[in-house]
């Protein structure tokens, strides 16, 4: 939730957050094209950098207090562009792996497709929540991506696909429980109606 100090940049597109989350955008992009030449250990490089770059801007976000509605969906945009290179990626690099291995990531691409439908649906908007479950969720891909990628194990992706689900059907829950559309929210019980909390208590 924004809080009055964010209120200067609260309809600013050019901000310092912002501009990281352009910045990965375009790298996503050339993560993509690294694959497709083949450059295995730069893609995992440029991965491992554009993933942290997600963690940076967050936290600008907060310290500057920059935090706004777009930067919110500018960073949700940018993370799934990021993860669609990544699985792209990863199975040009490494189809012999993957191929064995398609119903975990399937699995973790149907729970995104049903929380943006819900998204879509109940408010004509992608949900921005960036839930704890998702930061969490965001250290089993980067493993999976790095693991896949170099041919160590598949086990991280099977965790990733799990924790990637998890994540997804929360924010699923809270598009359900929230009646317009809000960006940040931490978790379901952030936004669980009080009435509910105290008769689940009794």
């Amino acid at each position: 939730m924004l809080e009055p100090r964010d209120a200067k940049f609260k309809n600013s597109i050019i901000t310092v957050p912002n501009v990281i989350c352009f910045l990965r955008l375009v790298g996503s992009i050339v993560l993509f094209a690294l694959a497709i030449a083949s450059y295995r250990y730069w893609f995992v490089g440029l991965y491992i950098v554009l993933n942290l770059s997600d963690w940076i801007d967050g936290r600008l976000a907060r310290w500057l207090h920059q935090r706004s509605d777009f930067g919110a969906r500018l960073d949700s945009a940018a993370d799934a562009v990021l993860y669609a290179a990544l699985v792209g990626g990863a199975l040009l690099l490494s189809w012999q792996l993957l191929q064995h291995e398609l119903v975990w990531v399937l699995v973790g691409i149907g729970s995104y497709a049903v929380t943006t439908v819900a998204g879509l649906w109940k408010y004509g908007r992608v949900p921005s929540y960036h839930t704890y479950g998702a930061k969490a969720t965001q250290l089993f891909v980067l493993a999976a991506g790095i693991s896949i990628v170099l041919g160590w194990a598949v086990w991280p992706l099977r965790l990733a696909a799990v924790a990637v689900t998890l994540t997804n059907l929360e924010a699923t829950a809270i598009t359900f429980v929230l009646k317009e559309w809000r960006a940040d929210v931490l978790t379901i019980f952030h936004v669980w109606p009080k009435d509910r909390r105290t008769a689940n208590q009794d």
